[in-house]
């Protein structure tokens, strides 16, 4: 019963996470919706497109991470399971890295699609 709090000190970090990567999701919405509105570029859509979807598979392992912290911590701290809650917790923690490894992905793929553009712009 003592351990119901490890878990729960993890849940801020992630919501700082869902944050800002619902900010970028905003961002980038906005940015495709201009981009449809003048027709341009079909090919940086389409890849932008596809970096928005990775963004939104991004917050859902964020949120499922969230979710089996919380009953992680609910299971610590009302039953005496031995190592179930241990189990949830590094599957939580699981799910927030591979949520993570997709933020690093989408970053490296911003990068380069960006570069795209300025040759785009620039020839």
């Amino acid at each position: 019963m003592e351990n119901w709090y490890l878990p729960i000190t993890i849940v801020p970090g992630l919501g700082l996470l869902i944050l800002s990567t619902s900010n970028l999701m905003v961002t980038l919405s906005n940015e495709i919706s201009a981009m449809i509105d003048n027709s341009k570029e079909k090919t940086i859509i389409v890849r932008k497109l596809k970096q928005l979807k990775l963004l939104n598979m991004s917050m859902v392992f964020f949120y499922v991470s969230v979710a089996l912290l919380l009953v992680s911590a609910v299971l610590n701290g009302l039953y005496t399971i031995e190592k179930t809650g241990l189990y949830i917790s590094i599957l939580a923690i699981i799910f927030a890295l591979i949520g993570l490894f997709s933020l690093v992905i989408f970053s490296f793929r911003a990068v380069n699609i960006r570069q795209n553009q300025f040759k785009n712009n620039v020839a």
